[in-house]
């Protein structure tokens, strides 16, 4: 007898910077949401699709849920509960604490409204003992029944096959959404732009990378040749902002844009030309015409 083929949508969401891009992109095996050790990473719900021989998981990283302070800020809290109605399986993901903070409470309760599959993950296990993993689980099993609790290390691959499993067992059947060679619903324009955000959050100290966004201007393979040529602006809100992304003698918008790169060769398979400046847009993150025209569209 055939077996039946799986689908399903899958949330991933918790606090800002538990590692959620991190364990999407393990799970998928390819490098689609933003990476770095600064809260506030994801902007925008991420889209990924696994398709095996027996199921296909699309995966929503949304971003880190956290007290807004700017229309930006309220577009990504928004953007984070409006997925959890919408899908099959939600992924809870927090680091292995002895006690829960109040923010996770907060989605805890949330959570319980919810009538849908729900899945502790803790992450980040390679940095405490076995006794502080087991700790941290009955904390939160205290706190919430959860259809499965897996303790998970995102950056080293730990117990990921076992999340993958517990995932398939719970898929309801359904059709192929997506063509199986598809891995992301996101344009290459807005991965490109991703990608150069992320060079600037890792390189950029303190608040600047979050008063950063990233336009694309131009993206367009050169007649004859297979090289890439892009051209994009970073937006940032003060003048001294400007300065520090330029650097002294332009070090450090070079050193964005070489690393940015490297990363967009290996998404688009080609070599590229990145051409990067830098422009002031004031209070961007507050403004509702600014937000639109940089893709981040309000949630009702």
């Amino acid at each position: 007898m055939k077996k039946e083929f799986k689908s399903g949508f899958i949330s991933i969401v918790g606090r800002a910077n538990v590692g959620k891009s991190t364990l999407m992109n393990r799970l998928i095996g390819e490098k689609i949401a933003i990476m770095s050790n600064k809260p506030q990473t994801t902007r925008n719900k991420v889209q990924t699709i696994l398709t095996t021989d027996d199921f296909q998981a699309i995966f929503i990283d949304t971003p880190g849920i956290h007290i807004p302070k700017n229309k930006l800020g309220e577009i990504m809290v928004k953007s984070a509960n409006s997925t959890l109605n919408e899908v099959d399986i939600v992924l809870f993901v927090v680091e292995p604490n002895t006690h829960i903070g109040k923010l996770d409470l907060e989605i805890i309760q949330k959570l319980k409204t919810l009538n849908t599959t729900i899945f502790l993950c803790i992450n980040k296990i390679d940095s405490v003992n076995k006794e502080a993993q087991l700790e941290s689980i009955n904390c939160y099993k205290d706190a919430m029944d959860f259809a499965e609790v897996i303790p998970v290390s995102a950056f080293e691959g730990t117990n990921i096959d076992k999340l993958m499993q517990c995932i398939n067992n719970y898929l309801p059947e359904g059709p192929k959404f997506f063509p199986e060679d598809m891995i992301t619903d996101q344009p290459e324009r807005q991965i490109v732009s991703e990608l150069i955000r992320e060079k600037s959050l890792h390189l950029l100290d303190k608040e600047i990378p979050h008063g950063i966004t990233i336009e694309i201007n131009t993206m367009k393979k050169r007649d004859n040749s297979d090289i890439v040529d892009i051209e994009a602006t970073i937006i940032c809100e003060r003048d001294s902002h400007k300065r520090i992304i330029i650097g002294k003698n332009g070090q450090m918008i070079k050193s964005i844009g070489t690393n940015a790169r490297r990363d967009i060769e290996r998404l688009l398979g080609s070599k590229i030309y990145l051409n990067l400046w830098v422009k002031i847009k004031k209070k961007w993150r507050d403004s509702d015409f600014l937000l639109k025209n940089y893709g981040y569209n309000q949630i009702d």
